[in-house]
């Protein structure tokens, strides 16, 4: 019997596994397959790219012809020829169907050889980038140049960060010597953002330049201020050629099948509808997602305002063969476009001709850009949309005048839902200041551009908040003895009890749940949606959680490894390209948040059962991790400029009614619910037919 059930297993992996191995061995794809790995040997006998010495050396996602063949195949190589990254070809580096039958196994794997060729090129992108693209307009001499024998890449305090001396906060941190923050400013978020890096005060907080990501001898071309410029663009680009009127219509706005139907997307009722490119993925709650986000993290305007001066915006002119000519009457009427529009000028913080240094090879070079521009907002995920970002915008925030803890919520009395009973953003009143446009709208500390998306998250998050609070009393109430979890850094050593939680730090408390909440979705859900590709998902979840997400010996080395080792060097190639590889295993959830004896660290900071003496006493600890390689934190005019995804709502939203979520109850216009009518919109349907809504509605692609 043992013998027969022998036999029977034998031939068993013959059928199963010898004789399709055997077909596999001589079959196209396993020559394909042979093929492919005498690449990847090719590859691994080459080395690692070196990163570049020179701008216009920089890797630019282009690989040599074997490496696309290790890591992609045929597809890779095919799509070689084109200007696109090759990395996006690479096996396992789209979505599902960009997946390739096992092979090998784990990395050595088609898949994973795509997808960690994706990451590493990445990386390098990554490097070079921190290298050749960071221009900050008040440090940018001492990034070329250095300051006091450390090198610019290295720096990581600049005097230019210094809270001056007219702050409020100036003496708390140091006044005129060493500043650094501590006690209340480094317990919560503070209303205009400073104090997120303890030893630079300023960056990210209210009011600090724009930064850039290209030369600033050619961020304004217009101006011409070298002879490259002058020949590259010879007078063919501004601010209105070529005309912006003109290429919205023309590119950006949406062709209907059925013109009568859709309104320009003002129409209404059963009959109505709009056609527009749909997303393969991703919702109409995401589309609103990205303005709630870019409200917390910038803003050009002084509260809602440019200058007072009126400027043309268009539609003008088209260029036509080599000249720009001017548009007929039956061009103007057949684009739609408002030759008579004016708009206000864009407030600029400095104009006059920019400061000159020389760097090491005698270059004269700009101090900064020809014009700059200032963040009116803090940079920070803070929540600064709900809270506010300035003295003015907090008088926008409506704290529940029974309960400091909590935000000012009104009950919704025509709806019973349990949500309606948490209640909604109260309305602004004659007192507040705001805008005469803003009249009518959920009071909040960010309003511009309201609409219906917008207040359903502020909404939402503003219920959070409250039922954060209440679920804070809860614990309370049942064990007021407790400790909290809470810590003074003025006294790190006292318990905080639950009963002595006040309702104002309790506040600050909430707001900073609600940041991390808001700070994570954008991580590791919605970018991760938009990107949707293996590479980015790995890399943003490595951003959150480290690519090791568990508190083990890996995770505990790699922290060890960019935090005590490279993050105290002074060289440029430890602090800039080499932390940047290991920082990516800590992730900025973990990243300096231990500390162990400097005698007990062992073999890479692995030691069994050592004692984490991380203590919010010591800046150092509090510090840990921060690395800006070498130019303060602020987002650059053109991460704003490229956040424009007008494509991405529809002009119609197909409303629907949690009772009876598979039925499309009529079309509402998006214009039709902006402003002040996003009030009654919000109120009258419910944040749960909203959510389901915009949750159940496909976005549009971005697509021309």
């Amino acid at each position: 019997m043992r013998r027969t059930i022998k036999y029977v297993l034998v031939a068993f992996l013959v059928l199963v596994v010898v004789l399709p191995g055997l077909a596999l061995l001589f079959s196209k794809d396993a020559r394909s397959e042979a093929s492919s790995l005498l690449a990847c040997r090719t590859l691994a006998k080459a080395g690692f790219r070196p990163i570049a010495d020179e701008q216009q050396d920089r890797f630019e996602g282009k690989v040599q012809e074997y490496t696309a063949k290790c890591r992609g195949g045929a597809r890779a190589l095919a799509w070689r020829a084109t200007p696109w990254v090759d990395w996006s070809n690479y096996w396992g580096a789209g979505d599902e169907s960009s997946r390739s039958g096992p092979t090998l196994f784990g990395h050595l794997s088609r898949d994973g050889r795509g997808v960690d060729g994706a990451l590493l090129d990445l990386e390098y992108q990554r490097v070079e980038l921190f290298k050749f693209n960071l221009f900050d307009n008040l440090t940018f001499p001492e990034y070329v140049r250095g300051r006091d024998g450390i090198p610019g890449r290295a720096l990581k305090v600049w005097r230019a960060m210094r809270l001056p001396a007219a702050d409020p906060n100036y003496r708390a941190v140091g006044g005129d010597g060493e500043q650094l923050c501590g006690g209340d400013l480094i317990r919560y978020r503070q209303l205009t953002g400073i104090c997120n890096d303890i030893r630079n005060p300023r960056m990210g907080s209210t009011g600090m330049a724009f930064a850039r990501n290209i030369p600033f001898e050619e961020d304004y071309p217009l101006l011409g201020l070298t002879d490259i410029v002058r020949n590259r663009h010879g007078g063919r680009i501004s601010l209105l050629k070529p005309d912006p009127q003109v290429i919205s219509r023309e590119l950006f706005t949406r062709r209907q099948s059925d013109p009568d139907h859709c309104q320009e997307g003002l129409a209404d009722g059963p009959d109505a509808h709009c056609d527009y490119v749909k997303a393969p993925f991703f919702n109409v709650l995401a589309a609103f997602w990205i303005q709630f986000m870019t409200h917390d993290w910038f803003g050009h305007l002084d509260e809602g305002k440019n200058s007072d001066e009126l400027i043309a915006v268009g539609c003008a002119d088209r260029y036509d063969g080599d000249v720009y000519r001017p548009l007929t009457d039956d061009e103007v009427s057949d684009l739609g476009c408002r030759p008579g529009d004016r708009a206000d000028d864009a407030l600029v913080a400095e104009a006059d001709p920019p400061p000159t240094f020389q760097d090491a090879q005698g270059r004269t070079r700009l101090a900064r850009a020809a014009r700059t521009t200032s963040n009116l907002n803090t940079a920070w995920w803070d929540a600064s949309q709900i809270y506010g970002y300035s003295a003015r915008s907090a008088q926008r925030v409506k704290r529940d005048p029974n309960d400091a803890a909590k935000l000012l919520m009104v009950p919704e009395t025509t709806r019973s839902g349990s949500g309606d009973q948490q209640g909604y953003l109260p309305i602004f009143t004659a007192d507040d200041p705001i805008l005469p446009s803003w009249a009518g709208q959920e009071a909040t500390g960010f309003p511009d551009n309201w609409s219906i998306g917008l207040s359903f998250y502020h909404n939402l998050f503003a219920r959070e908040h409250n039922l954060f609070v209440d679920e804070f009393r809860r614990r309370a109430a049942a064990d007021p003895e407790a400790d909290s979890g809470l810590r003074d850094p003025a006294h790190p050593d006292q318990v905080i009890r639950y009963g002595d939680v006040a309702p104002d730090l309790l506040f600050q408390v909430a707001r900073l749940v609600v940041a991390a909440e808001i700070a994570k979705i954008h991580t590791v859900e919605w970018t991760t949606q938009l990107l949707y590709d293996e590479p980015l998902y790995q890399g943003m979840n490595a951003n959150w959680h480290g690519l090791v997400r568990a508190d083990n010996k890996v995770s505990r080395a790699l922290a060890h490894i960019a935090v005590d080792r490279l993050g105290r060097s002074f060289n440029e190639t430890d602090q800039t390209q080499w932390y940047s590889v290991f920082a990516s295993g800590a992730g900025i959830t973990g990243l300096g948040s231990h500390r162990y004896p400097e005698g007990d660290k062992g073999f890479l900071g692995i030691v069994k059962g050592a004692e984490d003496i991380w203590s919010l006493s010591n800046p150092d600890h509090v510090q840990g991790g921060v690395n800006h390689f070498g130019s303060p934190f602020n987002f650059p005019e053109e991460f704003v400029t490229v956040y424009r995804l007008h494509p991405l709502v529809p002009d119609l939203l197909d409303f629907r009614e949690y009772k009876a979520p598979n039925q499309i109850e009529r079309e509402v216009p998006v214009a039709s619910m902006v402003r002040a009518e996003a009030t009654p919109a919000m109120h009258s349907e419910g944040l749960a037919n909203w959510a389901l809504t915009m949750g159940r509605q496909r976005l549009g692609a971005l697509a021309l």
